[in-house]
């Protein structure tokens, strides 16, 4: 069924507040590029009604800390076959996009502001060019969803298409205008769905292999991973939401950025925030910010449910210290802390990496 919400004030005697409409979709537009956060704070606006060369032009143009894009259409008045075919249309564009047409398209959103710079700024990561638009999202945002359009985004969603729909919804509460977003589909699937898809080659069945990397080690241990037996992910939803896609029994390959290859375990728990997540210590259940003391793990925001370390229990079938992780030319690497890759790439790292931990499978 359509997304449809309601607010309601909170007191002895709650009352509903009534839903009214935006003046425009322009305004909704202009919101969001003055708060990108209304769409998500994981992602950095870089275009703004850009020509694609085909007729029409790109409401917004975002980037996501993997470097993959995010194309952000605008339902207006168009039917749901109009908007969701527009969007289809210009993913076809944004796909074919180089490297130096991106810096361009930056160029003019933000009056010949460095791209590099600006992303490194913003996520405290620097800026893979070769990693750059090797995937992509669409997102449509809509004030208003119907049928129609919610099953043809679920249709293309099922079918490893990186689309999702955000919703706006308008209450009034006096003179006071409050707005409120819903997702379609959960946001991790669609950031799932961009990570399996690239644009660097075709895509194969998924081979039942996870991804993780295991990033930044200023924040987190991976001596600490290896003694206490997890992995994990935090300092936004984008780092952290996809840990849930790892379910017991799962097999994951772990990766440290720059670094290389260094071990490969088995999944034995759910995500769980850092504040409920316990590690056995000297025969004892401890919190893990208390036993892992090698990391800070985000430790100021183990509060936050947004912001905080997440953390995944692992049984280790073998691992091996950073100093000896396994670096080849030719090896899968992703930014995103868990993905089911399809590309051929996954395939030959995972043939490369049974070689060297031929403890992969033991029981």
């Amino acid at each position: 069924m359509p997304i449809k919400t309601q607010i309601w004030t909170v007191g002895g005697q709650p009352g509903q507040l009534s839903e009214c409409i935006l003046p425009s979709e322009q305004l909704l537009e202009d919101m969001i590029v003055t708060a990108p956060r209304l769409l998500s704070e994981e992602w950095m606006l870089i275009g703004r009604q850009e020509s694609t060369g085909l007729g029409g032009r790109i409401d917004l143009l975002a980037i996501a800390p993997d470097a993959s894009l995010v194309l952000i259409e605008l339902k207006r008045d168009r039917t749901p076959r109009d908007v969701v075919a527009q969007a289809l249309d210009y993913a076809s564009w944004v796909e074919k996009l180089a490297a130096e047409d991106i810096a361009a398209i930056y160029k003019r959103y933000r009056q010949n502001a460095d791209l590099a710079a600006d992303f490194q700024a913003y996520f405290g990561l620097p800026l893979d060019e070769e990693a750059l638009n090797q995937s992509h999202q669409i997102i449509i945002v809509a004030s208003g969803l119907d049928a129609s359009t919610e099953r043809i985004v679920a249709y293309l969603s099922e079918r490893d298409i990186a689309i999702n729909v955000l919703c706006f919804q308008v209450f009034q509460q006096g003179e006071q205008l409050l707005i409120s977003r819903s997702w379609l589909l959960d946001p991790v699937e669609t950031q799932a769905n961009a990570s399996n898809t690239h644009s660097d080659g075709p895509s194969e069945p998924w081979n039942g292999e996870f991804y993780c990397s295991f990033g930044d080690l200023e924040q987190r241990s991976w001596a600490d991973a290896v003694a206490f037996g997890f992995i994990c992910g935090g300092g936004g939803t984008w780092y952290s939401n996809s840990l849930r896609m790892l379910a017991p029994g799962d097999r994951v390959w772990v990766n440290i950025p720059q670094q290389g290859y260094v071990g490969v375990g088995r999944v034995t728990g759910l995500a769980t925030a850092a504040a409920d997540f316990t590690v056995q210590l000297n025969g004892l259940d401890v919190p893990v910010l208390q036993a892992a003391t090698r990391g800070n793990y985000h430790a100021e925001h183990v509060n936050d449910p947004e912001l905080c370390e997440y953390f995944v229990a692992v049984e280790w079938l073998q691992t091996v210290p950073v100093e000896q992780a396994i670096k080849e030319v030719g090896l899968f690497g992703n930014q995103n802390t868990v993905c089911r890759p399809t590309t051929p790439k996954w395939r030959w790292t995972i043939e490369r990496l049974k070689a060297r931990f031929p403890l992969f499978d033991r029981s």
